[in-house]
């Protein structure tokens, strides 16, 4: 327990004398260190965690939980009611049909994937409903598709205009085989916040596609929407033992690679970022390490005054815990504002300096997400007080080591 006279005494020393202004600038500096890799690494881990969640909420918020693919036959009836066994998991099933194709708009070309729904399914996908910016969904019939802003926007597409699409299927004629290809008319744009997903993707009713595209039994998968998609690995593996005569995938098994090395990422800098707060430690042994120095015939008389050993270590403990508490706790308080109004500072931030600090194009969202965590705070400000705690361990002990009798001799 530290006692009145330890604090006095530490509290004290915390304020160099004018003479001392060398160990006032590594004061800090140590507490600028700590602050600064705790608020850093605080930002850096709140936005890696929003970026991972709001990926997430996209991709399956238009993209299947669970793919069932036919092999080399159809998928029939009967294992179709199988999924009645699995009610309680599933949201919804569709029939859909992905191909690849070519948009053609006067002079300028684009590759396209394109999107097709049996049965209207598309009506049932909330994030391209409810991201309708142009046009509705109640036109989206025969001859008409809808698509993304990015693509609308790189090829001064509107609603309304005309485009052709060519497929991957040909069609024999004299002159040989050619491309099959139809005209569209745009009935809606929409954006689901994802740059990637709406400069590439369009959807197309299923007439359209079932004969632009010369569709089979194959090319048609089963998609299949869960309650609760997170523990999709926990139940895959029934769906794969209900249809094993075909392709079962889950929608981490298509995003594994992006999403581990999303991981692999956030550990590396968490790493590189501690590195920072060690360094300002470090200052921390060398700020008490010239203190002690300097307060050598302080202490001598201190000792021969009746304090303890372990006084004076307690007195030098407290000195450099202090700076690396409130160095935490101000680190703690600039990492979790900043990451609360990172956009707002972003825009700013752009519209001052015109530079583009987050481009849909690379990132794949439209603004910078972030997400405070509490249990990697605590983590972080532990990890911070827990070097600290370490870094004033040696100057405290060296201080309690010395010989008053033999430093009042050299004074």
């Amino acid at each position: 327990m530290i006692s009145k006279i330890e604090r006095v005494i530490a509290f004290r020393y915390l304020k160099p004398k004018k003479k001392e202004g060398f160990l006032k600038v590594i004061s800090i500096f140590s507490f600028m260190g700590i602050a600064l890799g705790v608020a850093i690494l605080i930002i850096v881990m709140s936005v890696m965690d929003g970026f991972r969640t709001e990926l997430v909420n996209k991709i399956l918020g238009f993209n299947p939980h669970i793919i069932v693919k036919p092999y080399d036959k159809k998928i029939i009836e009967s294992e179709l009611n199988k999924l009645n066994e699995l009610n309680n998991y599933i949201t919804r099933t569709s029939f859909t049909f992905s191909g690849q194709g070519i948009l053609i708009n006067r002079e300028n070309t684009t590759g396209i994937l394109v999107r097709s729904y049996k049965n209207d399914d598309i009506n049932k996908i909330d994030l391209i409903q409810n991201g309708i910016i142009d046009g509705n969904l109640e036109s989206f019939n025969e001859n008409t598709i809808s698509i993304g802003k990015e693509l609308a926007i790189s090829l001064d597409l509107i609603v309304g205009d005309e485009i052709t699409i060519m497929s991957t299927s040909n069609l024999q004629t004299p002159f040989g085989n050619l491309p099959l290809q139809e005209k569209f008319k745009i009935s809606s744009v929409f954006s689901t916040g994802l740059a990637e997903f709406d400069q590439n993707v369009i959807f197309m009713p299923f007439a359209n596609a079932n004969s632009l595209f010369e569709l089979s039994e194959l090319d048609i998968n089963l998609e299949i929407f869960l309650k609760n998609p997170e523990k999709v690995e926990q139940i895959k593996n029934q769906f794969t033992k209900m249809f094993s005569d075909h392709y079962v995938y889950s929608w981490t098994d298509l995003n594994k690679s992006f999403f581990g090395a999303l991981k692999v990422e956030r550990n590396v800098m968490f790493i590189i970022l501690t590195l920072i707060i060690i360094v300002a430690a470090f200052n921390i042994i060398s700020g008490l390490t010239i203190l002690v120095k300097n307060k050598t015939k302080e202490i001598a008389i201190l000792r021969t005054l009746g304090i303890s050993k372990n006084s004076i270590a307690r007195i030098f403990f407290l000195i450099g815990f202090t700076i690396g508490l409130f160095a935490t706790i101000t680190g703690v308080i600039m990492g979790v504002l900043f990451s609360y109004y990172i956009e707002e500072i972003r825009i700013l931030i752009t519209s001052i300096f015109n530079i583009s600090l987050f481009p849909e194009e690379i990132y794949f969202l439209s603004q910078m997400p972030s997400e405070i965590n509490l249990t990697y705070i605590l983590i972080v400000s532990l990890f911070s007080l827990l070097i600290t705690f370490f870094a004033t361990i040696f100057p405290s002990i060296s201080a309690a080591k010395l010989d008053p009798i033999q430093a009042l001799k050299y004074e």
